[in-house]
């Protein structure tokens, strides 16, 4: 039997990509759970395919009522609730004097406000039980700045550092809080992009599993895959021409500056509506 069997869960961002996967792995586990994101017909499919473990809520987690209506739903539907995934997550690329204005509040919107509005509204409750459980998917982008990346590795940095001090802040009270650390994974996201040389990209199920891991043995934090951490961790030693070089080695230097702009169209049509 799984150790998470039995648990209710809220995870954000899963009508697609890896918070879809995250549903479907946790309710593989035994996870009942409430699963966020704006489209309904998205949620209502998910819900089919996982009858009896997932309860559709339909929200914009930017919006603070939206939110408190989520939490309401989740207590009402679930009794209370263990683990809180926040997973939801946009993504814009290009040159600093490209990107809007409009680019970085929807950014910083969903990314970090809406990680932090779910946070506000189910730490109280978790406090009260003394127990619980908060998943931030951060990314690799939040520790490794890279070209034409500046607005989301801002974005994902504060999600990591939010994150840390929000441990620190509840790690007294029953609370044990995480981020998971994704580098390029197969979504719409990286529409348009090539994987660094010599990279394979991650599958959404692939973070998944390190969300499951970290539920199971709560650990600070989990970069996936998991042998990039070593590296990550040498970056932040190493002169600065070896970082060019490194960057120029990969390609990281041009990815993010060089991508097709028409393939990422439907993505950034999507977010827009």
């Amino acid at each position: 039997m799984s150790a998470l069997q039995g648990r209710t869960a809220v995870v954000t961002g899963a009508s697609r990509g890896i918070g879809r996967a995250i549903v479907r792995r946790l309710a593989a586990e035994g996870v009942r759970m409430v699963a966020v994101a704006r489209s309904r017909d998205a949620l209502e499919e998910l819900a089919r395919e996982l009858p009896g473990t997932v309860i559709p809520a339909a929200a914009d987690i930017r919006d603070p009522a939206a939110v408190d209506g989520v939490r309401d739903l989740a207590l009402d539907r679930l009794g209370h609730v263990d683990i809180l995934v926040n997973n939801a997550g946009v993504g814009h690329f290009g040159l600093i004097e490209e990107l809007t204005p409009e680019q970085w509040d929807e950014m910083f919107a969903v990314n970090l406000k809406g990680a932090y509005l779910m946070c506000r509204a189910f730490v109280p409750h978790m406090k009260e039980r003394r127990s619980g459980h908060i998943i931030n998917i951060a990314s690799v982008a939040g520790v490794l700045p890279t070209p034409g990346l500046a607005l989301y590795n801002a974005s994902k940095a504060a999600v990591v550092a939010f994150t840390e001090a929000t441990r620190l802040e509840v790690r007294d009270r029953g609370i044990k809080v995480g981020a998971v650390l994704p580098s390029f994974t197969d979504t719409e996201l990286i529409a348009g992009t090539r994987s660094p040389r010599g990279q394979r990209n991650c599958r959404p199920e692939e973070i998944a599993a390190a969300v499951a891991r970290m539920i199971a043995k709560p650990v600070p934090q989990l970069v996936v895959p998991r042998r990039l951490t070593a590296q990550l961790r040498l970056m932040g030693l190493i002169p600065d021409p070896v970082k060019r070089a490194v960057a120029r080695y990969y390609g990281l230097d041009t990815l993010f500056l060089d991508f097709d702009r028409n393939a990422r169209k439907g993505y950034d049509s999507r977010i827009r509506a």
